[in-house]
């Protein structure tokens, strides 16, 4: 054998483990069933982004419609929006301070999950109002829901970002700078929330998305790329009945499904159950009626509106462009 043959053969060994090594590295990952067509999506780790996930992988849903789950956790929604737009992801969960992203065209929203409460703006003892974190350090985690419920509340204490000292980091990091008492405030979120309240009890809950759901709703959803979309509908149909499936169980029966989520993500059930409490959860039959009625479209509406002042859109974007609630529908006729 050639010495050349054999450099070409070990360094496509190399590359080989290198990308196995890659793939190992991020962490994270599930598989369910044993054959089917492939589907890799995201998930966060909480109530919201991770119970149909658990609820499909224990009940055999996936393998049921033919398909074969590849799920990975992340820390967000935003990030997941990157992995579709290159082709790392299929579907995806993002909460609703990530909703410009498929408005802005980067996805579509193929499912309407939940409405959320978990958003709050919170601050260190002693700050006791939005006018009081003036001048202050404030952390967010940019254009996720934390960033939203703070604008909100900046806006109606008569402020803006420019008020606050702004810092944009992770989630894990805000964790450990708040506890830390190196920021003065955060636009966070449950149940990472509670991880700090371990560390601080006392910190102070400024705001929360119900201060402000007589002008905006707050739904949670299930992204997919385009390009599949416009090109698989018969996966997106399978992937749809799945979740139709998942949502159908967990309306009928939550506490299993707090518990199939606890098990998965490998929290205790009652640390997931108090999460769960913080959002509204809705049945098939009211995703469908709350589709066919409109109300859904009037959510987003209200939500694009949002992003335009907060300089996430352009202009106000039709949420048929993006949102294929007759996909949703017609999965289930």
């Amino acid at each position: 054998m050639s010495s050349t043959l054999t450099r070409r053969r070990l360094s496509a060994t190399v590359a080989g483990l290198a990308a196995m090594a890659l793939l190992t590295a991020c962490g994270g990952d599930s598989s369910s069933g044993a054959s089917g067509d492939k589907v890799r999506f995201g998930y966060i780790n909480d109530f919201n982004g991770a119970s149909l996930i658990a609820i499909a992988d224990a009940k055999g849903l996936w393998k049921k419609h033919g398909l074969t789950s590849e799920a990975k956790a992340f820390t967000n929604g935003p990030l997941q929006i990157q992995a579709l737009g290159t082709d790392n992801l299929d579907f995806g969960y993002i909460g609703p301070g990530a909703m410009w992203l498929p408005a802005s065209g980067q996805a579509k929203v193929v499912a309407i999950n939940t409405l959320g409460n978990s958003d709050r703006v919170i601050a260190q003892p002693g700050i006791t109002s939005m006018r009081q974190l003036k001048g202050k350090t404030v952390a967010v985690p940019e254009g996720t829901s934390g960033d939203m419920i703070l604008s909100l509340a900046l806006e109606k204490a008569g402020m803006t970002k420019n008020d606050v000292k702004l810092v944009p980091m992770d989630p894990s990091t805000i964790v450990s700078a708040f506890s830390s008492k190196q920021v003065d405030g955060a636009g966070f979120w449950y149940p990472a929330a509670a991880t700090i309240k371990k560390q601080v009890p006392d910190l102070q809950e400024l705001a929360k998305n119900a201060d402000f759901e007589d002008d905006v709703s707050f739904p949670t959803a299930f992204v997919a790329r385009n390009n599949l979309v416009a090109d698989n509908p018969q996966k997106v149909e399978k992937v749809l009945a799945v979740l139709r499936e998942a949502i159908a169980f967990r309306s009928a029966h939550t506490d299993e499904a707090v518990e199939l989520t606890a098990e998965k993500l490998k929290l205790p059930v009652d640390q997931v159950k108090a999460d769960a409490a913080n959002n509204k959860v809705l049945s098939v039959e009211e995703l469908d009626s709350l589709t066919r009625d409109g109300t859904i479209d009037t959510w987003l509406k209200g939500m694009n509106d949002y992003f335009v002042g907060a300089g996430k859109l352009k202009k106000p974007v039709d949420p048929k462009t993006y949102y294929t609630g007759d996909l949703f529908v017609g999965a289930g006729e």
